[in-house]
């Protein structure tokens, strides 16, 4: 016998509330219980991430350098701007946004070609659903925002989530298919590189590592490649990876490892970013 799994509270505000009231509710409930809260905190408290670069020993990246000294309690636009569209980057589960305003600070007002893997499924048959209440595009529409003269572009696995919107635009990509991202960087809307490279897919070793050897070639001089999502438990794998190999095929690219202070999910707090210098 079947038997009904009763929706959660946020669910069922979900389903009853027009979408836009329902995007103010759970963004006045972040302000409230997160973002209000940790601002308070971080001026009493300091957490700062833990940065270890590769290769060792070679010139630091500035501002990587920087990402050192980064409060990531204390609340910023690109946190308000990411949750009010429904990202995970900058509410509770995730800081990202607080390093990423650091990194990306300065390019605001630049005409730049940002790319994210991961579009945030909501559909369970796939190993990276966001779950039902996934908002998918989330984090292209707060990218868009952030950078009013930007250029956003997307993939993810599941095709019945693609889109093309103003200055957004979307593709098919299975991120453990050389193939498939193969064709992914053949399609001509994407020719040119990209200022910004940031993969929110499938949160595997193998599949980041799939998608960062097959795409790294399309990050433009100066850019930024991240690799979000990184289980605590593979930090050592990615150390590894990055300094027996990276960082020798790679030479003129400067790796991050970058672990994110967290009150919640310490397990994935983690991140990979890529400076290419030339």
């Amino acid at each position: 016998m079947n038997v009904a799994v009763p929706d959660s509270p946020r669910e069922m505000l979900r389903r009853k509330l027009p979408p836009g009231a329902y995007r103010f509710l759970r963004f006045s409930l972040w302000l409230s219980r997160y973002c209000f809260p940790r601002l308070v905190e971080s001026f009493f408290i300091r957490r700062t991430p833990k940065v270890q670069e590769f290769p060792a020993g070679r010139t630091s990246e500035p501002v990587l350098s920087q990402i050192r000294g980064v409060n990531v309690l204390a609340p910023t636009k690109m946190c308000r701007v990411m949750t009010w569209h429904g990202s995970d980057k900058g509410k509770g589960r995730h800081n990202y946004t607080t390093v990423y305003s650091k990194l990306f600070g300065k390019l605001r007002e630049k005409p730049l070609r940002i790319f994210e893997l991961g579009l945030g499924t909501s559909n369970p048959r796939f190993s990276a659903s966001m779950g039902v209440s996934g908002l998918p595009g989330a984090s292209l529409r707060g990218w868009r925002e952030l950078f009013p003269n930007a250029t956003v572009f997307g993939a993810d696995i599941d095709r019945e989530i693609l889109f093309e919107e103003d200055r957004i635009k979307t593709f098919y990509c299975d991120q453990l298919d050389s193939m498939a991202i193969r064709d992914l960087w053949s399609q001509p809307p994407l020719q040119g590189g990209m200022d910004i490279i940031i993969d929110d897919g499938m949160h595997t070793f193998e599949g980041n590592t799939s998608f960062l050897e097959g795409s790294i070639k399309h990050l433009l001089p100066g850019g930024t490649y991240v690799v979000e999502d990184i289980l605590e438990s593979t930090i050592s794998l990615w150390q590894t990876q990055v300094e027996a190999i990276y960082s020798k095929q790679f030479p003129n690219y400067a790796f991050a490892v970058v672990m994110i202070p967290a009150s919640r999910h310490k397990d994935d707090n983690n991140l990979l970013i890529v400076r290419r210098r030339d």
